[in-house]
Order: C-alpha cells, then sequence, then structure tokens
C-alpha cells in the first residue's frame, strides 16, 4: 500500500504490488487507461496527416487495445523523448492536480474542443494525461494551441 501525504495523493515511497494488483495510477488515483502510444519511422496503412503538428497517426480508432502509431516529422515540435520512447495515456478527472509535482515535458493544452492534454516524463518515459470536459466540469485553458497536440481533434 502506499503511504499518503494527503488523501488520494501518495508520497514519493514507492510500493510494491502484487503480480495480479493495478499499478497505484489506476487504483489509487482512480487514473482511467487510454492510449498507449507508439513512435514509429516508416508510413503505416491508413495513417491520418496532421499538416499543422508534422505528424502522421493511425489506430487510435480501430484499435481494441488502445494503441496508436505516431510518425513525427522532423519538425514537428515535441520533446524528443515522445518522439522515441512509447508512452502511455490516461484520462484525469483533474489535470492540474494530476500534474502536481511532476516533471512536466509538454504544459497542459487545448488541442481540441472539451479535452486537455498535458505529458510528464516518469523514469525516462513519457506519460500523457487527458482531461476531458463533463457537463459538471468545463475545460481550463487555452483553445487551440497545437504545441502539445498529438492526435486528430476529432477524438474527443
Amino acid at each position: 500500500m502506499l503511504k499518503h501525504d494527503r488523501p488520494g495523493r501518495p508520497t514519493s515511497v514507492k510500493a510494491r504490488r502484487r503480480t495480479h494488483e493495478p499499478p497505484a495510477a489506476i487504483a489509487q488515483l482512480g487514473w482511467r487507461y487510454h492510449h498507449l502510444g507508439i513512435p514509429h519511422a516508416k508510413p503505416r496503412a491508413e495513417e491520418q496527416h496532421l499538416p499543422e503538428l508534422g505528424v502522421h497517426v493511425c489506430g487510435f480508432e480501430t484499435s481494441p487495445y488502445g494503441i496508436e502509431w505516431m510518425r513525427f516529422e522532423e519538425r514537428c515540435r515535441v520533446p524528443e523523448v515522445v518522439k522515441n520512447v512509447p508512452h502511455v495515456a490516461f484520462a484525469v478527472d483533474d489535470l492540474d492536480e494530476a500534474l502536481e509535482g511532476k516533471q512536466i515535458l509538454i504544459p497542459p493544452t487545448a488541442p481540441s474542443t472539451g479535452v486537455r492534454v498535458a505529458f510528464f516524463l516518469h523514469d525516462g518515459a513519457p506519460v500523457e494525461l487527458l482531461e476531458f470536459q463533463s457537463p459538471r466540469r468545463p475545460v481550463r485553458g487555452r483553445r487551440g494551441a497545437a504545441a502539445g497536440r498529438t492526435r486528430p481533434p476529432t477524438r474527443a
């Protein structure tokens, strides 16, 4: 079990989980798996090109496992670790709270209506967090900021 410095917020103490237990992000923080982003170098069938971002994406809408393939153009302005290392993405209820104390790679941005995203670095790997607008919780932040967007705006 993780120790908590306040309710719902684990401290930096590393807890060991058993093989049948979900990770603390899910079990304790309530984050929900959204997708696995895998960078690749060669064109794939059915890629969507997002010219404003300099990225080609495919798989998100069709993968039963939530796998998204991403091919970045040289001009794409995301950190190299995002271009080269797979990332896991979680949907969260409060993006700002979820980012507290994290090493931010891509600060919160609103790539499309109804969603805010950000990336942080964990143990050398990028992690993406997404906050979706709900009737009770409007999305905060700037609209249309493309710096951190890595997927089509129609997906939200």
